[in-house]
């Protein structure tokens, strides 16, 4: 097989936004529009100190305001647009939103089992399942990446976006046990090509200091 030439390869950047209070107390985000704590902006800083060499041609990010405001700080660094996408959100959680993973487990104990078991049909009330999930992180990225073949972008989403990518790199299935971290404001690096997603790098998080990473999976 002949290698993929440099303009049909686009170099994607994925990066969990920075640290929130609901990430250290294991609360479950979902779709609720969280802001950054302090270390969060600390961890956004360093993100931008360690991107300000990386040749990037766009940024984007999940409109939910902690993502935006992760990677808000590298596009201005690079003066460059901070372009919006929903489907870089989290995951849906429905009933399960604003809840800690104790809470969950005490009050819908089965529903609690079906979610920790990676079950691909099970979705809270009101949520997505990972099935649908999966679909619709990914195929935004794939989108993005498309318009920008021969580039490299940058993408601030999620833990479960991450997650999702990452699976779709390295050609696992959504019920297979994770045993990859997903720690906030780290550098993934990604390839695509008109053949899917590989993977170059993951959670690389040297610009951040020491015991600052959350590898919690309440993103």
């Amino acid at each position: 097989m002949m290698p993929a030439s440099l303009d049909s390869v686009t170099q994607v950047l994925c990066v969990r936004h920075g640290e929130t209070d609901w990430n250290k107390a294991t609360r479950i985000q979902g779709q609720l529009d969280i802001p950054l704590s302090a270390v969060g902006f600390a961890q956004a800083r360093a993100l931008a100190d360690a991107l300000e060499h990386e040749a990037l041609h766009a940024v984007y990010a999940s409109d939910l305001a902690r993502a935006m405001a992760t990677a808000l700080t590298v596009s201005e660094r690079k003066d460059l647009p901070l372009l919006l996408d929903t489907g870089l959100r989290e995951r849906h959680f429905g009933d399960f939103q604003g809840l800690t993973w104790l809470e969950i487990e005490q009050q819908f104990p089965q529903a609690s089992e079906r979610w920790r078991r990676r079950d691909p049909l099970f979705a809270a009330l009101g949520g997505e399942n990972l099935q649908q999930f999966y679909a619709r992180c990914v195929s935004a990225v794939e989108a993005i990446a498309r318009q920008h073949l021969g580039q490299t972008i940058l993408v601030v989403a999620h833990g479960g976006v991450l997650d999702c990518l990452y699976r779709a790199a390295m050609r696992l299935p959504l019920e297979a046990p994770r045993t990859w971290m997903l720690g906030n404001a780290v550098i993934n690096r990604l390839i695509y090509t008109p053949q899917g997603f590989g993977l170059v790098g993951w959670n690389d998080g040297a610009h951040l200091e020491r015991g600052v990473l959350d590898e919690g999976a309440a993103a």
